[in-house]
């Protein structure tokens, strides 16, 4: 009367994984936008000390000023996390790690069968040795 189906529980442990992994992948593009607004603030910011405080003026560093190589390698390191977001996760994601899972499994188990196999074919051969030889008892 008051137990559910087997159907019911499986279709609300699918909704609750969907839930969670939509959970995550809101999380990781949160994370990327505020690694945007901290890169834009952070290059404006950077440009502003450069002119205000004429850190660096008179020296270069290979023909740039020191914020532009900053504001370079902080555009990798955001380009970067675009890619692992957008990019890896898609590809990679849980659906990927199921499909891989399932795959090793598979090896395991033909891997097992096969040892199982060598296993009976040895014993089977030990038996028929024994039968050929006579008792020296």
């Amino acid at each position: 009367m008051f137990s559910k189906s087997k159907n019911e529980s499986r279709n609300e442990a699918e909704q609750r994984e969907q839930y969670e992994y939509a959970r995550e992948r809101i999380i990781q593009k949160k994370g990327l936008l505020s690694h945007l607004i901290y890169f834009v603030v952070g290059s404006i910011l950077l440009s502003i000390i450069n002119l205000v405080l004429g850190i660096g003026k008179e020296t270069t560093f290979i023909g740039y000023h020191w914020f532009v190589w900053a504001i370079v390698i902080w555009g990798f390191l955001f380009l970067t996390h675009v890619f692992n977001v957008l990019v890896k996760n898609r590809f990679m994601g849980k659906e990927w790690e199921h499909r891989q899972l399932e795959k090793l499994k598979a090896l395991q188990e033909k891997r097992i069968l096969e040892l199982e196999e060598k296993a009976e074919k040895e014993v089977t051969l030990n038996l028929e040795a024994e039968k050929k030889t006579p008792d020296t008892k």
